[in-house]
């Protein structure tokens, strides 16, 4: 299977299945959705096009660091998420802006909720960026870049979860 045989439907799906993850804290599972190689990138939101290596960027993970990230927040002894945020994701406009060979670029838009105990509701908003591999065992993502609208973040708190 290729780029060309996969729907939109069938990137709405994976991404509505990996919302749930992420909401559900099923952290070891979403890690099994990326590729060895994957990066996770959340760019500053004054220069939402630049790159990781010569920009300051809130996160920029790649496969070992997003373990690592995992495995922290998985920890019971992990602060900034114990008790663990709740969080419930929207994703909506669902375009696929490019394929080639295997790869599939993807962008959504998302709305993040935000509950923690003795904190303010946060809202983040904006857009993601995916490259998305078609593997033998289904999609798998090789890039997941979170494009924040915010301008001000101070308002937003940490961001100690996966985004």
């Amino acid at each position: 299977m290729s780029a060309k045989d996969i729907s939109r439907s069938d990137v709405e799906d994976f991404l509505y299945d990996e919302a749930a993850l992420l909401d559900e804290w099923r952290l070891d599972e979403w890690l099994k959705l990326l590729t060895d190689d994957a990066i996770y990138q959340i760019p500053s939101t004054d220069a939402p096009d630049s790159d990781a290596r010569n920009a300051l960027f809130l996160i920029a993970d790649d496969a070992t660091r997003i373990k690592a990230r995992v495995k922290r927040l998985n920890d019971t002894e992990a602060h900034a998420e114990s008790p663990r945020s709740r969080t419930r994701r929207m994703i909506a406009n669902v375009r696929i802006t490019e394929r080639d060979g295997d790869t599939l670029a993807v962008s959504a838009n998302f709305s993040v909720y935000r509950y923690r105990r003795n904190s303010p509701l946060r809202h983040f908003v904006g857009r993601y960026e995916f490259r998305l591999r078609v593997t033998d065992k289904g999609l798998r993502i090789a890039e997941r870049r979170v494009i924040l609208d915010p301008t001000e973040l101070g308002t937003l708190g940490a961001i100690s979860f996966i985004l």
